[in-house]
């Protein structure tokens, strides 16, 4: 791996820890810290926080008509979510430990919480389930996908990616033959020893 690709991977680990970082000043401002993977806000807060929670029926009365017709839609989206979720275990489940690769945590990706703010009525805490489960559905296959290509295929693209995986700085130049026989295996050996990281990035704590 070139040194230029090495002091940017380096780069994105510090940016991560900065926002890490940023998160727990967060915590501080916000009065609250987490207790078993629960967030705890103090009582004063958690008394204002439900005095500003929109009632539900108000919620409902705010909306245009078309955007409710648009709810069908948006909720029926949970059956291919389900799917994908299913199939990607079931990938992981079977072909991982074949390939040696270090299987990807749901935990890491699928994060449900927002439901546990008072401010929110009980429709605003589905649609964050909903919208929670979603992303992270999406971000755990994603993360499948790029462990997958590092052992099959880790070769850059010619054309431009918009948002490339996190291991895409890993894979070999598009056009460079010697170099990607020359790292294949070593580059296959490195997902054995990915647990704990968040892609190519380094360490991330939550």
């Amino acid at each position: 791996m070139s040194q230029t690709v090495d002091a940017l991977l380096a780069r994105i680990r510090e940016l991560q820890q900065s926002l890490q970082d940023e998160l727990e000043e967060k915590r501080a401002e916000f009065r609250y810290r987490l207790v078993a993977g629960r967030a705890r806000f103090e009582d004063e807060v958690l008394a204002r926080h439900r005095a500003l929670r929109v009632s539900l029926l108000s919620f409902l009365a705010r909306p245009r008509p078309l955007v409710i017709l648009t709810a069908p839609v948006i909720y029926a989206l949970i059956l291919p979510l389900v799917l994908l979720d299913l199939f990607v275990a079931l990938f992981q489940a079977v072909c991982f430990p074949v390939y040696g690769i270090e299987k990807v945590r749901r935990s890491d990706h699928i994060v449900i919480d927002r439901h546990q703010l008072a401010y929110l009525n009980g429709l605003q805490k589905l649609n964050c389930v909903y919208c929670g489960y979603a992303n992270g559905v999406l971000a755990l296959a994603r993360e499948v996908a790029a462990r997958t290509e590092q052992y099959w295929c880790p070769i850059k693209h010619a054309r431009r990616v918009a948002d490339p995986h996190g291991l895409y700085g890993n894979s070999t130049d598009f056009g460079d033959a010697e170099g990607f026989r020359a790292r294949q295996a070593a580059l296959r050996a490195d997902l054995r020893r990915i647990r704990g990281r968040s892609g190519a990035a380094g360490a991330k704590k939550t």
